[in-house]
């Protein structure tokens, strides 16, 4: 995507399971960026508008003893709170030639949605389409965490999310894997039990060959 003003907008995604590590590479990233002279815009889904952030505490308001939300309304959620964010910030960041870091995007959708939950593909691609008008990411970070460690970085769980049995996290790596393995030109694979400096000095010299 280009600018108007001729500096071409990058846009970046961080991928991977539960306690992956993407927060800690989002803010190194940022930090990088804006160290080179860049504008870093920072967003994470679900979330990152006004919209976004209302629909994202909805989602993850429920407490153990609660129903979930069903696998389609997380679908329609999550992507209702993407359209937004695709309209009100990627897309005009884009526009004016920023580097846009986000944590997480549409290719969750596809591993917790259709891999984890079990949605028709057809389903979810379309809803995505719907969400993002065909907008897709010039790089996309994937954190590789096995759910049985990432299971022990944390002492309790925190969402309904991280509550799911460690066959549905299994499920949803597997997604992000075969979503990684079907187009390597825009996915970076690290194993996110290297030591984070390590993690981010790998994504800085493979995102300095795009800005």
């Amino acid at each position: 995507m280009t600018s108007t003003g001729g500096k071409r907008g990058v846009f970046v995604t961080l991928e991977g399971g539960e306690h992956a590590g993407k927060s800690t590479q989002h803010e190194a990233l940022l930090r990088l960026v804006r160290d080179a002279g860049r504008e870093a815009v920072a967003c994470r889904e679900p979330g990152g508008t006004a919209l976004g952030e209302r629909l994202r505490a909805a989602l993850f308001a429920s407490t153990p003893d609660e129903p979930p939300p069903s696998p389609e309304a997380e679908l329609l959620t999550f992507n209702a709170a993407r359209a937004q964010l695709v309209r009100e910030v990627i897309r005009p960041a884009l526009d004016r030639g920023a580097v846009v870091i986000c944590d997480r995007f549409a290719d969750s959708t596809v591993a917790y949605q259709q891999y984890g939950r079990g949605l028709d593909a057809g389903l979810v691609a379309s809803a995505i389409r719907v969400a993002t008008g065909g907008l897709t990411p010039d790089l996309t970070v994937l954190l590789d965490l096995d759910p049985a460690d990432a299971a022990r970085r944390v002492s309790t769980e925190t969402d309904y999310l991280e509550r799911e049995a460690l066959g549905f996290h299994r499920s949803v790596r597997r997604g992000f894997l075969e979503l990684a393995a079907a187009e390597p030109s825009r996915w970076l694979v690290l194993d996110a039990t290297k030591p984070a400096m390590q993690i981010t000095h790998a994504v800085w010299g493979r995102l300095q060959g795009l800005l």
